[in-house]
């Protein structure tokens, strides 16, 4: 059976996966490791074990008789470097992007280059500290030169799995486009300040997204992928199942709002408001707007929970009561506007006014909604959007999917769900270099919800 192989490498569970020409899963192996910490005792990626887990993981899948691997890609989190010597040895640890990063630094950098605001705007990034991948290079040269002189290539992560495979170092504009700093969104290229710091001559070749090389593996040729951005990755299979403009909605911590269609440059404004821009497989900007609105409700509903006397998860059992909806609405509570895109308006409601958990539970829905109204609507564009498509936890949860519905009432809305939609978009990325079939239409499952007047 002709496979391609992927590793999908996230901050929690590493995964390795083996997908036939129809892109089901035929293998599938997932691990957790234990962090290491950095010279700072700050927790981090065990690059050595990542690295030798990879390697043996692809060597045992080669001996599987029932499959041949035709063709292997990589996905993995973004903002993190693997710096590498002239042997290919790593120079430092994996450093975590949560990561503090050092305020007189950071102010250094800013005035010198141009300010936070206009440095933001051209780069697409918000002022993130360690998560702006950019900003590590410039501490390593500053505070550590004697380690930032050995190093040969500072490779975002997905590209140095793929160099761990290939031993050819690339850079890919997925990674390379992810609130970095680094590229001028306006240019198409590095920004200046990468040249007047000279750190582009840490930086191999740019490779376009779906490109392979050839990687010789136990004496067979096997075209290789160098590697994606997970969150660029994850909407491959949305781009190639859908040519109507479309917004993406992925749920989880942050629900992060994706327009593929809206390639107007970022304002002020927009950034102010936690928009930034991402760069898709084929390098064109993805605008997008953040609202942390799945951490708000995990709190939330651990206080309902509380309040009540429920178990935490009791939402789960909660289906839509469109009386209770139609009450909130009519109550014109729309707080959204005063209490902009930080905490909605239910943190300072008082439990006490409800009756009881189903109550609670809708208006701080009702709430979450009324801001991810405001966040989604930054990123529509005068392109003609019809679709809404929602991903993650929230994807599944009535309540949230009949008010997001209600929201956007001249949208599709739909709950859209990929098995492993990071590992297909990498496979994905690469069809033509190893798949002899069509790309499959059933891979995106859609359930739609529409407003019942």
């Amino acid at each position: 059976m002709n496979t391609i192989a992927i590793f999908d490498i996230g901050k929690t569970n590493k995964k390795f996966f083996l997908f036939n020409e129809q892109y089901k899963i035929v293998m599938e192996s997932s691990v957790r490791f234990e962090e290491t910490t950095d010279e700072d005792g700050f927790a981090c990626d065990d690059v050595h074990l990542l690295s030798q887990w990879v390697r043996q993981t692809l060597q045992e899948a080669m001996q599987l008789e029932e499959f041949t691997i035709k063709a292997i890609n990589f996905s993995a989190y973004g903002a993190s470097f693997v710096h590498i010597n002239a042997k290919g040895e790593t120079v430092t640890p994996l450093y975590n992007y949560l990561k503090p990063y050092p305020q007189a630094l950071q102010t250094e950098f800013y005035h010198t280059y141009g300010g936070e605001l206009n440095h933001s705007v051209v780069t697409a990034s918000p002022v993130l500290g360690n998560l702006n991948s950019g900003m590590q290079l410039y501490r390593l040269k500053k505070e550590k030169p004697e380690v930032f002189n050995q190093i040969q290539f500072s490779l975002h992560l997905p590209q140095y799995i793929s160099y761990l495979i290939t031993g050819k170092p690339f850079a890919e504009i997925t990674s390379i486009g992810c609130h970095t700093g680094l590229w001028d969104f306006t240019k198409k290229s590095y920004h200046d300040w990468v040249f007047a710091e000279k750190i582009n001559e840490k930086f191999p070749p740019v490779l376009p997204s779906d490109q392979t090389v050839d990687a010789i593996i136990k004496g067979k040729v096997i075209k290789a992928g160098i590697g994606l951005h997970d969150s660029s990755s994850a909407l491959i299979p949305y781009l190639a199942g859908f040519s109507e403009p479309f917004i993406l909605l992925s749920t989880g911590t942050w629900c992060i709002s994706l327009n593929p269609f809206n390639d107007d440059p970022l304002t002020a404004d927009e950034l102010q408001k936690d928009c930034l821009c991402y760069i898709e497989y084929h390098g064109k900007p993805v605008k997008a707007s953040r609202l942390f609105a799945g951490n708000e409700h995990e709190l939330m509903t651990k206080k309902i929970a509380t309040h009540f006397n429920t178990a935490t998860d009791h939402y789960k059992e909660i289906l839509f009561n469109s009386s209770l909806f139609d009450t909130f609405k009519s109550q014109d509570q729309d707080k959204a506007a005063e209490t902009g895109l930080h905490d909605s308006a239910f943190v300072k409601r008082e439990l006490s006014d409800f009756e009881n958990y189903e109550e609670a539970y809708h208006q701080l829905i009702y709430d979450l909604i009324q801001q991810q109204k405001i966040a989604t609507s930054l990123v529509l564009s005068a392109r003609k959007i019809t679709r809404i498509f929602v991903d993650g936890g929230f994807a599944k949860n009535p309540v949230y999917m009949n008010m997001l519905a209600a929201a956007f009432p001249r949208k599709e809305v739909f709950a859209a769900s990929v098995s492993q939609a990071t590992a297909i978009g990498a496979a994905l990325a690469i069809h033509s270099s190893w798949n002899t079939q069509h790309t499959p239409g059933d891979m995106v499952e859609l359930k739609y919800y529409t407003v019942t007047q």
